[in-house]
């Protein structure tokens, strides 16, 4: 049985995945990703479309989207259902910090007839801060600084043999950089920048002359400092865990898969897009713990990954959805979080990615449900 909508028509459970205008194309975004969206929403009985910041009018009964046709490949614009729930895909910080943008954002937080998940972007400096204030996950947190000035590299440099430098902003792996004392002159530096796919190092014989380089790498980009971990690795190479963390369709934040990455061979990150290389997680945590010890570190990365999920949740006051996260392995097998991300990008692994539609939808199906009984 449907539920009756003003206009008398019934109503369906309706999802609206929302972005923005496009120069180019009738709207921003993975396309693709939509389009496996909407297909996913239309074999388990979801209406799923896709609509702008401009087209979303929060006081009318429908609202203008686009909707896929397989059959001719094609998108055509019409007008939908109101939606119970808004997938927030606006692409960018950019994107998102413009005014009409904000304004549509906290509109819809605050409205009752939809339900807004992952309102917007994460800061790795906030991330930080989140989970510091939790004795639960305080302790997968590396030391990390605001990186405000000469002092605070000079402070964890001292600490530490090895630091990153991270854009606060930043995303799969642009901007980060490595620091290092040099291993022949006891006063002396190495600075490994990440390029494309390689990284490229340079000595400095000071602090001050590590810091100007710095200073004119990161320009006006906000930085964190960051201990370095001594990563296990997998054939002499680094690697990482990547997580997919989501909402079931009983609202609870649940693991949807786990995928290893291994940095490329003169990469500073393990980012694909700078050369990394995707694996198993048994694989690489086998070769370089033991398969009992690979066991149970991967049961830990979970534990670790849906207690990170709800600290930052928690933390950030708002409702979301899904989050994928970058969570290291030391050479001990203790677990550390790098970085979250609320708008998480596509896994390759086929497995995970089916999932993660499914995900989707469930989770927004019982939003839809829960927007039904409150009325």
């Amino acid at each position: 049985m449907g539920i009756v909508l003003h206009d008398g028509s019934r109503q369906q459970q309706v999802m609206a995945i929302l972005t923005v205008e496009d120069d180019k194309r009738p709207f921003s975004g993975n396309h693709q990703n939509f389009i496996d969206l909407i297909k996913t929403g239309r074999e388990r009985g979801m209406i799923v479309y896709v609509t702008r910041v401009t087209d979303v009018k929060l006081g009318q009964k429908r609202i203008n989207g686009f909707q896929y046709h397989s059959e001719s490949r094609s998108w055509s614009r019409g007008s939908f259902p109101f939606p119970q729930v808004i997938y927030n895909r606006i692409p960018n910080r950019k994107e998102e910090q413009r005014p009409e943008v904000q304004q549509l954002l906290k509109a819809c937080l605050k409205h009752s007839r939809v339900r807004l998940f992952n309102p917007s972007f994460f800061y790795k400096w906030t991330l930080f801060e989140w989970l510091n204030k939790s004795k639960q996950t305080r302790k997968y947190v590396p030391s990390t600084r605001r990186l405000s000035g000469s002092s605070d590299l000079e402070t964890m440099l001292s600490l530490f043999p090895v630091v990153y430098l991270k854009p606060v902003k930043g995303k799969a792996g642009a901007g980060i950089m490595r620091v290092e004392r040099s291993k022949t002159k006891p006063d002396a530096f190495v600075l490994r920048v990440q390029t494309n796919k390689s990284s490229k190092a340079t000595s400095y014989p000071s602090l001050s002359r590590l810091w100007h380089a710095v200073k004119g790498l990161a320009g006006s980009e906000e930085y964190i400092v960051q201990q370095g971990i001594e990563l296990a690795r997998y054939e002499d190479r680094p690697f990482d865990l990547r997580v997919l963390v989501q909402k079931n369709g009983q609202g609870e934040w649940s693991l949807s898969g786990i995928g290893a990455r291994v940095a490329g061979k003169s990469s500073i990150t393990t980012h694909v897009p700078r050369g990394g290389s995707i694996h198993q997680p048994e694989t690489v945590l086998t070769a370089a713990l033991g398969p009992e010890a690979a066991r149970h570190t991967l049961f830990r990365a979970r534990i670790s990954a849906l207690s990170i999920a709800r600290q930052i949740e928690k933390a950030s006051g708002h409702s979301l959805g899904e989050m994928s996260m970058d969570l290291g392995v030391d050479t001990t097998g203790q677990i550390w979080f790098f970085e979250a991300n609320s708008h998480p990008m596509k896994f390759d692994e086929p497995d995970i990615r089916k999932r993660s539609l499914e995900r989707l939808i469930e989770y927004s199906q019982f939003i839809a449900k829960s927007r039904k009984r409150s009325r």
